[in-house]
């Protein structure tokens, strides 16, 4: 994957992957060009919540009281010039001066102030694209890791509503990059992706993702999410997708390996993959998730291919020994989520294809014996 950070890409995230780095990774140079552009920023809140667990980046006191007095006063001239547009000039002014406010307390890493400031802000903006520009900022915080999940979820919300009553297009889009970032840390790959090969042909959340970063994660959550005639039509002939072949050879090693059933090559690409998400801040988390919902579907797709297969055949396939798939295939049988049985005494693998109908019939039954025994309850307490 390529990590190179996009030039009009927002600093917040800038400054969320170098702690991530620093922090996760134990990388000092992250956390020196961290403290660097911290301190050009004068964010010292940011910067003495972050020494917290990362004692290096502390601030010397005299450094402390410069920046200090640095941002009173940058404050209080900002205030001079709220006060002033509310008294002289119009509500576009004054909507700006709010905002010049509160992004002021986003870069200093005073966030709790920045919300209460943009939401202000917000109060005052005429039109929907203005509040959606706000909102997306809250948004980016939330997204970089600086707010709470909640207020991150509420906000997605508040966006979602504005851009089904008046949002323009390019907002639109932009939102759908954004939602699905934050379904990434729900671990909804499903709706992510559903998201994600919708925004292919009007990609513009460059503050969000360089464009190799988006087709990365559109890729990765697809080979989770969809099946393979999928793949084939939206995502391995996409123009957009293409042309990050060669910076992202790790995930095209896996697309490839599924939509041509060379597994081999897709177990190998899955072995370097484990790397890259150790290196990902959205997806370090899912990281073991992510690689055996892969296994997962190759499993499933090569077996779905056959009534019977021997042990031999398929392990072959794969590059594993035979004792390896059969524990593999054991676990993953056990725990429903793959359909067929090993006969250990001929080596074969047989496919138990779900009866979907009589799975439903099933359910339909178990669903009436609940609501009826409900009902039962309900007419013996009206009885007495």
């Amino acid at each position: 994957m390529n990590t190179a950070v996009d030039v009009t890409q927002d600093i917040c995230f800038q400054i969320a992957d170098l702690k991530f780095q620093a922090k996760e990774l134990n990388d000092t140079n992250a956390t020196e060009r961290l403290k660097n552009i911290l301190i050009n920023r004068k964010a010292l809140p940011l910067l003495q919540a972050l020494a917290k667990d990362l004692p290096s980046i502390a601030v010397t006191l005299e450094e402390t009281d410069t920046l200090k007095a640095s941002n009173d006063q940058e404050l209080a001239s900002i205030e001079e010039k709220i006060k002033d547009a509310e008294q002289n000039l119009g509500e576009s002014e004054v909507q700006e001066a709010l905002v010049a406010r509160a992004d002021f307390l986003a870069r200093i890493g005073s966030f709790q102030e920045a919300i209460d400031a943009y939401e202000k802000a917000e109060s005052h903006a005429v039109g929907v694209g203005s509040k959606l520009d706000i909102l997306f900022v809250i948004l980016r915080l939330g997204l970089a890791g600086f707010i709470s999940k909640k207020l991150l979820a509420k906000t997605l919300e508040r966006s979602k509503d504005l851009v089904e009553n008046g949002g323009d297009w390019e907002r639109r889009n932009r939102l759908k990059v954004y939602e699905a970032t934050y379904l990434f840390q729900k671990r909804d790959f499903k709706a992510a992706s559903k998201l994600l090969l919708d925004s292919l042909a009007t990609f513009s959340a460059y503050e969000v993702h360089s464009y190799s970063q988006f087709i990365f994660y559109t890729i990765l959550s697809s080979l989770i999410a969809v099946d393979r005639p999928t793949l084939k039509t939206q995502v391995v002939t996409s123009p957009e997708v293409l042309s990050c072949a060669s910076q992202l050879k790790t995930v095209f090693g896996l697309l490839n390996g599924l939509v041509l059933c060379n597994y081999h090559q897709f177990m190998n690409a899955l072995l370097g993959l484990f790397g890259e998400l150790e290196h990902d801040r959205y997806l370090k988390p899912h990281n073991f998730y992510i690689i055996r919902e892969l296994r997962i579907v190759a499993y499933h797709q090569f077996l779905i291919s056959y009534q019977s297969v021997t042990l031999e055949a398929m392990a072959k396939a794969f590059g594993f020994s035979q004792s390896f798939l059969d524990k593999e295939l054991a676990r993953f049988i056990v725990s429903g989520r793959i359909n067929c049985k090993i006969d250990r005494v001929q080596g074969v693998i047989e496919t138990n294809r779900p009866d979907t109908r009589n799975s439903l019939y099933q359910q339909t039954i178990k669903q009436g014996d609940v609501v009826l025994n409900k009902i039962q309850k309900l007419s013996r307490f009206i009885d007495i």
